[in-house]
């Protein structure tokens, strides 16, 4: 059996920087355990998995260590592929998920996801964050992940996280932020307990991270960068109750998996 690979870097206009998932176009689904175990085998933060649907695809996305309900990087490496490797005829791609539908429009050389927005809403503090961080936070909310707000931008690139303690925590991922020098807002996250140590570039992260910027700066188009060793960058655009995520991607390798 033979499948058709293709590593994409996303929100980058380069090869090397951005976040690199694994897109992996199928005729029909194999077994779960085939899609996880290619996922590990990839090792990288997302491998996304669609096949042709009624009103365009359904769209999967694995971990190295388990299936996610939400990702943002891996959906805008698939609509590169479906666009520019399948030339699909749309304008628009509708993928079917488990977050229900997701769109993504070409928008000259930008892609356009159109995702759920989740307004974090404040939350206690924990100790283990506060220790897994290194650093108490401003503020703390919670959404599908936890958000802890700093004061600068330096104080985010400075931080370095205790993952064994990050790992702790009950829910998906810590995302840190604070206002950019440069842009509206920088960010990293930490997924450890999904076996992502810190994740280049989370269009997911911004489902948060949108809504609770737009409020505190009282905007609702914002610029974005996650300030992780390769980096990225995100256009934000907060409509009603969804998030407009832009960005570009290109790609970096063909393969074919044989087994």
């Amino acid at each position: 059996m033979k499948i058709k690979q293709y590593q994409v870097d996303a929100f980058t206009i380069r090869v090397f920087e951005g976040n690199p998932a694994a897109v992996c176009p199928l005729a029909s689904w194999p077994d779960d355990e085939l899609l996880q175990a290619i996922a590990q085998e990839n090792n990288l933060s997302e491998t996304a998995f669609f096949v042709p649907s009624e009103k365009g695809f359904a769209l999967r996305w694995f971990t190295p260590v388990k299936e996610v309900d939400l990702c943002g990087h891996a959906t805008l490496a698939s609509a590169h592929i479906i666009f520019e490797t399948l030339a699909y005829p749309k304008q628009a791609i509708t993928f079917a998920t488990r977050r229900g539908e997701l769109i993504v429009e070409q928008k000259g050389k930008l892609l356009e996801m159109n995702f759920p927005a989740y307004p974090p809403m404040p939350h206690e503090f924990s100790e283990t964050l506060i220790k897994g961080l290194g650093q108490r936070p401003i503020e703390v909310l919670v959404a599908d992940d936890y958000l802890a707000v700093f004061d600068s931008e330096a104080t985010i690139r400075a931080i370095t996280p205790n993952l064994a303690l990050l790992g702790e925590l009950d829910l998906r991922g810590v995302i840190i932020t604070a206002p950019g020098t440069e842009v509206d807002f920088v960010s990293r996250f930490f997924a450890p307990k999904f076996g992502i140590p810190e994740d280049p570039v989370t269009g997911s992260a911004h489902c948060a991270l949108a809504p609770f910027w737009a409020e505190k700066l009282g905007k609702n188009i914002l610029t974005a960068r996650q300030v992780s060793k390769r980096g990225g960058n995100i256009t934000c655009e907060m409509k009603a109750d969804r998030v407009l995520l832009s960005g570009s991607a290109v790609t970096f390798m063909e393969a074919e998996i044989t087994f």
